[in-house]
């Protein structure tokens, strides 16, 4: 910093530094007043108060986020260290280290997996705040800096995003029991056509998708049940409406105890895969390594 900006009038309050840190490091309002506990108006101000201290703008603001501009990037160099040992100092590390990790993804993930996974965390403090819904406007938000860790159905496109592959998710033709007895010596795709099919919704993505996959032929049928949510899906075919295509892990259980049969077993199934997402530099706080990494320990599982 020059000796305008360090020797003015007045020392600059270290408040507005240590919110510049965090923005710079987050790339985002929103991301910085909830990782400081402060509202994102308070933080506009005080970043707007830094810059017009010295004279010059620091982030150049976009739709999702913002991008530190060369001079933002210098004060942050220097910053980095003497703001980090003095929270060290002052015990105010410990407070960042128990915010809440912002997590997200698909609500039938979140609900059978995710959380039976990360819900030992509570034990080593570990706390989460969890949103569901589909992968692109997910992603948005994490652009925006609404979450923290994103688990998507599809890799982001472009480089803005960090992501790495977490697993791969088969898809598997199930049926109760009695359904299954009913189709055996049955020419499987036709006969299956002509019975009640559950979906997750009416373009039928799922069972589509299976069908070009596995049989090379188009799905030509109406759902009899549509559920835009795979766990109701299970329900409805659990309790013998029909058949339908689901992710073998929310199945699992249900397969195993003979209360789910599957109605076919190709040598290559078709698969989703799933990915792990954030924001490039965003892992500050070691409570959203350790849900990072104890998604991906679990997957190796699955």
């Amino acid at each position: 910093m020059s000796d305008q900006e360090t020797h003015g009038s007045s020392p600059l309050d270290l408040n507005l530094l240590r919110t510049f840190l965090a923005v710079h490091r987050l790339g985002s309002f929103t991301a910085a007043a909830r990782r400081l506990g402060l509202s994102q108006s308070t933080v506009t101000m005080q970043i707007r108060a830094l810059e017009n201290r010295l004279g010059r703008e620091l982030f150049e603001r976009r739709a999702h986020g913002v991008t530190p501009l060369p001079h933002a990037d210098e004060l942050a160099g220097q910053l980095s260290v003497p703001l980090d040992q003095l929270s060290a100092i002052t015990g105010e590390e410990s407070g960042s280290v128990a915010a809440p990790v912002h997590l997200a993804g698909p609500a039938e993930f979140m609900g059978v997996v995710g959380l039976r996974v990360l819900a030992p965390l509570v034990t080593q403090g570990v706390r989460l705040r969890v949103a569901i819904g589909l992968t692109e406007p997910l992603l948005e938000e994490l652009r925006a800096g609404r979450h923290d860790l994103v688990v998507a159905t599809r890799r982001p496109r472009g480089r803005t995003l960090h992501t790495e592959l977490l697993a791969d998710e088969e898809f598997v033709l199930v049926a109760t029991p009695v359904w299954a007895e009913q189709l055996k010596g049955q020419e499987l795709p036709t006969t299956l056509e002509s019975l009640p099919l559950i979906a997750y919704a009416e373009d039928l993505p799922i069972a589509r998708r299976y069908w070009r996959h596995v049989f090379n032929r188009r799905l030509h049928v109406q759902a009899t049940i549509t559920v835009p949510d795979l766990r109701g899906v299970l329900t409805a075919v659990t309790a013998g409406a029909g058949w339908s295509v689901l992710p073998s892990y929310l199945c699992r259980t249900e397969l195993a105890s003979g209360a789910l049969q599957l109605l076919h077993q190709p040598q290559d199934p078709p698969i989703n895969t799933a990915y792990l997402v954030q924001r490039p530099g965003s892992a500050t706080n070691p409570h959203l390594t350790l849900v990072r990494e104890s998604l991906l320990a679990a997957a190796k599982t699955w």
